[in-house]
């Protein structure tokens, strides 16, 4: 019990810290507003923070594949069962808002002008990939151009060998010296958002409450179908019915660790443990696993079509037309690689939501109050979809899944 608490410290002080705010609204009302520049200062604090955050978590994620396997075939069906998986859980969410609307109420949208293109396609398109200068790029507005740039900083770094080795080693420490930043700023945040939510009940009312209310019913139905629907689906398609028995058999250890440790990162050892136990070859599970837990999370990709159904309702805007939706799901994809699969990892993605949909601060409380309520239930799906990812690998490349029960018999006869 003291472990669980320890974990979950982070979630329940900023959850007092909402709490006291909102308590604090609804006494004061619009006077409440002379605090607002709190919280203002802890998003600003938090935006400054994004750029160095997305360059490093990426570009150290690239630069750091395995020169030897990138172009093998186990971590090339790898990459396209981590992103099938990821776009289906993205498109199926969309599919839900459609048929249950989220219900949020509209703050700000008298004063908030969207960024429009101009230009025919071709400039727009220009437009949203690439910048003309290099200090443009590090701009929260063009995170896009961004990313493909931090991209490329990680293949040129893994192109470079031996030469571009303490480059690399410059990445890999960045990106834990960003982690730790982030886990400092987040120290501010029950005082922050405890701030900024006394000021937005205070200004807009009750009512508030009700958008979070909405989007966590949809993201926690819609969360659990996922996790045992289609989670038996994936392990249908990779071993038939005996398949599903074998996974949910063996998946009770990583769902209690995933949702104790609050940690994809945590969770990799009995996930390495339950996927040995599915039948799982060891040269898949070995690779599959522990990348995973970094770059394969459909429950941060629900949780990233809920946040944006989210801040488009609460600005008025229309969360639907194509071009909408396939930013929505590639933005799902994004999220899945740059979360680091630790405590609060989420609020990477929730910057970059924010950001690439060029949205004011005032959306950002919005989207980390939804991700802290859901977190349990995200870092759940996260974790244990590895296993059954290994599982769906290992048919897809041709291997063949073990037998559990030839599997204790060798066990027991050693």
């Amino acid at each position: 019990m003291r472990t669980l608490f320890k974990n979950y410290s982070g979630i329940l002080l900023l959850l007092g810290g909402i709490t006291t705010g909102s308590i604090l609204g609804l006494i004061f009302g619009k006077s409440i507003e002379v605090i607002k520049p709190i919280g203002d200062i802890f998003l600003n604090i938090l935006f400054t923070a994004i750029i160095p955050l997305v360059f490093f978590s990426i570009a150290s994620a690239i630069a750091n594949v395995d020169p030897g396997q990138k172009l093998g075939k186990i971590l090339s069906v790898m990459g396209a069962v981590f992103l099938g998986t990821v776009l289906i859980s993205s498109f199926l969410t969309i599919v839900t808002i459609r048929i249950f609307p989220l219900q949020a109420v509209t703050t700000d949208a008298a004063n908030f002008i969207a960024d429009t293109n101009t230009g025919n396609f071709g400039d727009q398109v220009t437009k949203l990939l690439t910048t003309g200068e290099f200090f443009e790029l590090l701009s929260r507005k063009n995170m896009l151009p961004f990313i493909i740039f931090s991209t490329l900083i990680g293949f040129a770094t893994l192109k470079a060998g031996n030469t571009g080795e303490p480059f690399r080693r410059f990445l890999m420490s960045g990106n834990e010296v960003m982690k730790h930043l982030l886990i400092l700023i987040m120290y501010l945040a029950p005082i922050g958002l405890g701030a900024y939510f006394a000021y937005q009940v205070g200004t807009l009312g009750p009512q508030l409450f009700g958008t979070y209310a909405s989007s966590m019913a949809v993201y926690y139905g819609f969360g659990i179908f996922y996790f045992i629907v289609m989670f038996s689906v994936y392990a249908f398609v990779a071993g038939g019915v005996k398949g599903i028995k074998t996974y949910w058999k063996y998946n009770v250890i990583p769902t209690f660790t995933a949702l104790g440790s609050c940690s994809s990162i945590a969770t990799i050892p009995a996930n390495l443990d339950a996927a040995a136990k599915m039948g799982v070859p060891d040269h898949i599970n070995s690779v599959v696993v522990p990348l995973g837990a970094t770059l394969h999370k459909d429950g941060s990709s629900i949780s990233s079509v809920v946040k944006i159904g989210v801040v488009f309702a609460m600005f008025g805007r229309d969360f639907s037309g194509i071009d909408t939706i396939l930013l929505a799901m590639g933005i799902t994809v994004l999220v899945s690689i740059v979360e680091g699969g630790i405590p609060n990892g989420g609020y990477i993605g929730e910057l970059l939501v924010i950001s690439v949909y060029g949205f004011p601060v005032a959306a950002l409380p919005a989207v980390m109050i939804i991700g802290t309520l859901v977190d349990p239930l995200a870092t759940i799906l996260n974790a244990t979809g590895d296993t059954v990812a290994a599982m769906l690998v290992t048919k897809f490349t041709g291997a063949r899944l073990k037998d559990p029960a030839a599997l204790q018999d060798s066990a027991a006869t050693l």
